[in-house]
């Protein structure tokens, strides 16, 4: 079951309202996060299973453009410029355009001992870092730094700004083209792009989960470095802005809907409480105060949790359907919100068998929210067996 061989496909549960892609004001995409995966540095199955995978999607004649929310490793295996590559090669096969944005396993926590990277002793004041057993050298790119970490992915998959993974052509906005000059260290988040497509609105954010949005001290030290706090505080900044100027080109436009994918599950307690949480509150109330004033649908799509899930997180309400846990009340996280033309996808990740989401867009609908529907919006999960 584990082979690259080709994948069979099992169908989710599927609306009658469903639109068939069959006309101009129809497309499909595929979402997935959070893969592969592996229990620890050594186990590759689900990188061995990617392939077949990457072929599954292929084989659908529907899907126009990938999506992937982040996390290409887990947080049990280590940082490395061979892994990334790796990933970036096959990626290649997609015969499809790809999109990605980064998620916290392959920068932000490199620094993490479980990752490779390093624990702080309070005795030395230095930083023991994860050693290579037979070189005695550090396991992890840049001994697992999360700023060197995050360059080297830019310079994998974002090497040229503007254009997208895989193959085939879809033009993508990057903020490093377009960025505000009144603010020029945003044109280092070429990760973050935007397009149109048949009167939706895109986006991406840089958005890491699990980790406060990089406010989790690195290497356990004491306080936070300048490079840390230069990082929270200059990418912060520019996914605010770029998230700005995505709601002001759908009003511009008269878009339908608007799509945002980012990694981080930002009602997503993790064991935690919802103070671990608090640096991602600028980032919610951005979304909720465009998606008001916006009047339409608008979908976000995240990984981080692992765990499907269906939701509004921002109307108290709202219903939730998914994986069991998953729909564990987010009363407590960022609360006071009541936005009705919002709703939330989780994407299942991390573990067998590998899955995507089939997003069908349908610029002339309208469903009600729903488990698998909303707006122009319909999906279902597809399932690699």
């Amino acid at each position: 079951m584990l082979a690259a061989a080709a994948a069979t496909l099992t169908l989710g549960t599927v609306s009658p309202a469903m639109a068939e892609p069959s006309d101009g004001h129809v497309f499909t995409l595929a979402v997935y996060g959070d893969a592969p995966y592996g229990t620890s540095p050594t186990d590759t199955a689900e990188f061995q299973a990617t392939p077949g995978f990457v072929e599954s999607i292929n084989n659908d004649p529907q899907v126009s453009l990938i999506a992937h929310v982040g996390d290409i490793h887990s947080g049990k295996q280590y940082c490395t410029q061979v892994y990334d590559q790796s990933v970036y090669n096959l990626w290649a096969k997609y015969q499809k355009p790809m999109v990605y944005t980064p998620g916290d396993n392959e920068w932000t926590d490199c620094h993490k001992p479980a990752e490779g990277g390093g624990t702080y002793s309070s005795a030395t004041q230095q930083i023991n870092y994860v050693l290579d057993p037979v070189t005695h050298q550090p396991v992890d790119y840049a001994s697992g730094n999360p700023a060197a970490n995050l360059d080297l992915v830019r310079s994998t998959f974002f090497s040229k700004p503007g254009s997208t993974l895989g193959n085939g052509k879809q033009h993508v906005l990057s903020q490093a083209q377009v960025y505000d000059r009144a603010h020029p260290t945003d044109s280092q988040f070429v990760e973050n792009v935007m397009w149109q497509q048949k009167g939706i609105q895109f986006v991406t954010l840089n958005i890491p989960g699990g980790s406060n949005n990089d406010n989790d001290v690195w290497y356990g030290a004491p306080s936070q470095s300048a490079a840390q706090a230069k990082d929270v505080a200059e990418r912060t900044a520019a996914d605010l802005r770029w998230l700005d100027r995505a709601f002001s080109q759908a009003q511009e436009n008269d878009a339908k809907g608007v799509v945002i994918f980012t990694q981080a599950d930002m009602w997503d307690l993790d064991g935690n409480t919802a103070a671990h949480l608090t640096a991602y509150e600028p980032f919610v109330a951005s979304i909720a105060s465009h998606t008001t004033q916006f009047g339409k649908s608008v979908l976000l799509f995240n990984g981080d949790s692992h765990a499907y899930k269906s939701d509004n997180p921002l109307s108290p309400s709202a219903s939730c359907a998914g994986e069991a846990g998953a729909c564990a009340s987010v009363a407590s996280t960022h609360p006071g919100y009541n936005v009705p033309n919002f709703h939330r996808v989780v994407v299942h990740g991390s573990t067998f068998p590998l899955e995507w989401l089939k997003l069908t867009i349908d610029t002339k609908a309208n469903h009600p929210a729903s488990d698998n529907a909303f707006g122009p919006f319909s999906w279902q999960r597809m399932t690699q067996s």
